[in-house]
């Protein structure tokens, strides 16, 4: 279902909240029309405990209530299950209680415009470690205003990703899969940037921006 609400259109006074618990950092933000505030912890098993008050934090930050916001954007996935259970519920209920729509954020394409503006980077791959011997992984593009999927985000073994570099040569590779897998991953020629950001709430924010300015609401 397309959202037609009546909230606002003019990115001046958008108010939006942004959560990510897809990895085992929690990215949270609140948009307050050119402000963000922003917040990254520790994820994981936290994230269930810390979200809810880390939320309110910030909304206390930026000196507004739930009810005040136009959408409540979330990390999608791909990610842990708790991690993505966690993120979809608390949206789910927020905009639920709240009578907003949802924003979903492809939580992959997070670590991408968090490298984006840090490294210069507007072609990459990104690969997460999945555990036990697989990686989620994704390419994207940065037209200058907007990202492009190159490759859908999805689960993959390590000689199914190094099939699909093989065909499609990455020019970047972000993601803590680097560190997990090492030479395994072979990323041949490729800009290796295996550390993850402290900036992916800032990052989420930006996304969650262009997620309602390009009508993504649901």
């Amino acid at each position: 279902i397309a959202w037609g609400g009546e909230y606002t259109d003019r990115m001046s006074a958008l108010r939006l909240l942004a959560i990510d618990t897809a990895t085992d950092q929690m990215a949270v933000a609140v948009v307050a029309g050119e402000r963000d505030f922003c917040a990254q912890e520790d994820g994981g098993a936290r994230a269930s405990q810390r979200l809810l008050p880390l939320v309110f934090e910030l909304l206390d930050a930026a000196a507004l209530q739930a009810g005040q916001l136009d959408a409540v954007a979330f990390g999608r996935g791909p990610g842990a299950f708790t991690g993505l259970r966690t993120a979809t519920s608390v949206a789910q209920g927020l905009a639920l209680g709240i009578g907003r729509p949802v924003l979903p954020i492809d939580s992959l394409m997070i670590v991408a415009e968090d490298a984006r503006p840090r490294h210069g980077i507007h072609e990459l791959w990104v690969a997460m470690d999945a555990r036990m011997d697989e990686v989620y992984a994704g390419a994207y593009g940065f037209d200058g205003q907007r990202w492009q999927v190159r490759h859908e985000a999805t689960l993959m073994t390590l000689p199914e990703l190094r099939a699909a570099w093989q065909a499609q040569p990455p020019v970047a590779v972000a993601g803590s899969a680097i560190s997990a897998f090492g030479e395994r991953l072979l990323c041949a020629d490729a800009r290796c940037l295996d550390e993850l950001g402290t900036d992916r709430a800032a990052a989420l924010a930006r996304l969650a921006r262009a997620a309602w300015s390009q009508g993504a609401a649901i």
